[in-house]
């Protein structure tokens, strides 16, 4: 008996040594869970309790492995993870720094384009206010010293000649203020007519009489209309400003040869296209012949005249007269500066209005 209650008991013992290691390495299992690995599968208890020590140590080994494997998987599944959380935090971080940089960008061009537009209305206020107060002193007839030093380099004319022509031109600017209004109140529609803008410069009709008057300009209508276009390039038709008006003065009273061979040539070229055609000195022409009854088609003579004209000018044979066969003809024979019609002052004209300056 004492053998097999030994035996019993040694089983006994046995048992309970193996249960301990089972319930240790359930355990274990469990803290393996708890660490973030997988969890092993919980075994039945009951057939752990009544199951022999063989199979105590399967369900151990099983246990053991199964806990080894749970861990072993969940490592890898957790660094598998930990790799794409990564790999998907640097892209949203890239995005955000793209997303960021964009929006400096914009809002660096937009501050840009801002100054820029800042400082073009600047520039442009600036400039309208330079012009007002350079319209207000050609008016009162006073130049500013810049101006002024600006105007001697251009012309040839003296500091006092200078005050002198601007005195002349404050009141050729007034005489037409004085006719333009007096035209626009003697008119039949002055009652619905809009208020009357100050004409700013030298008008056609102030300018014709001044030519006439002062430097014995008697000539066509049409020279008339080209030496008033042709006088400030800058502003061709429009009313002489204060600079215009002296800087052409100047070429017309004090000039170079080549300064008024260029003058009358830019007169003379009535279409302005850098030659001077058959057909223009044929309308230069026709109103200097005498017109004799017994003709019976005087645009013949001019014809003629015309060909004659060509002939002398037209040094490359192309048909019509050029700048360079101008200037090249002129330097030859001065006297044919003014061959299609009179748009220079003579000497005695320039006396005697220097005279009148009282400098």
């Amino acid at each position: 008996m004492c053998p097999k209650g030994q035996g019993t008991r040694f089983n006994a013992s046995a048992w309970s040594l193996s249960g301990n290691q089972n319930n240790n390495n359930l355990d274990m299992g469990k803290a393996g869970a708890t660490k973030g690995r997988s969890p092993t599968p919980t075994p039945n208890r009951d057939n752990v309790g009544g199951g022999t020590v063989a199979g105590a140590g399967v369900v151990v080994a099983a246990g053991a492995g199964g806990g080894g494997g749970g861990g072993g998987g969940g490592a890898a599944t957790t660094s598998s993870g930990a790799g794409a959380t990564t790999a998907g935090r640097s892209t949203l971080h890239a995005n955000k720094t793209i997303l960021k940089t964009v929006s400096v960008f914009l809002a660096s061009g937009k501050r840009n384009s801002s100054n820029q537009q800042s400082k073009a209305a600047a520039a442009a206020l600036q400039k309208k206010r330079q012009q007002r107060q350079r319209r207000m002193e050609e008016l009162s007839g006073k130049i500013n010293p810049k101006l002024l030093d600006s105007l001697r380099k251009k012309t040839r004319f003296s500091k006092d000649e200078l005050d002198a022509l601007c005195r002349i031109y404050r009141k050729l600017v007034s005489n037409c203020q004085y006719a333009a209004k007096t035209l626009a109140s003697s008119s039949s529609s002055a009652a619905i007519a809009k208020p009357h803008a100050a004409v700013e410069g030298i008008d056609r009709i102030v300018f014709r009489e001044l030519l006439h008057s002062t430097f014995d300009i008697v000539t066509e209508e049409i020279l008339m209309e080209r030496i008033f276009c042709s006088w400030d390039k800058a502003h061709e038709g429009l009313p002489l400003r204060l600079e215009g008006w002296l800087i052409g003065l100047s070429t017309f009273l004090r000039g170079t040869s080549t300064e008024r061979a260029g003058f009358c040539f830019r007169v003379y070229d009535l279409n302005q296209d850098g030659f001077i055609t058959k057909d223009e000195m044929f309308t230069l022409l026709r109103n200097c012949l005498i017109k004799q009854p017994q003709d019976e088609d005087p645009d013949e003579g001019v014809k003629d005249l015309v060909e004659i004209v060509l002939k002398k000018f037209d040094l490359d044979k192309d048909g019509k007269v050029s700048l360079e066969d101008f200037m090249a003809t002129v330097t030859a024979e001065p006297l044919l500066i003014e061959a299609f019609g009179q748009c220079l002052p003579t000497d005695s004209a320039v006396g005697s209005f220097f005279s009148t300056l009282q400098v």
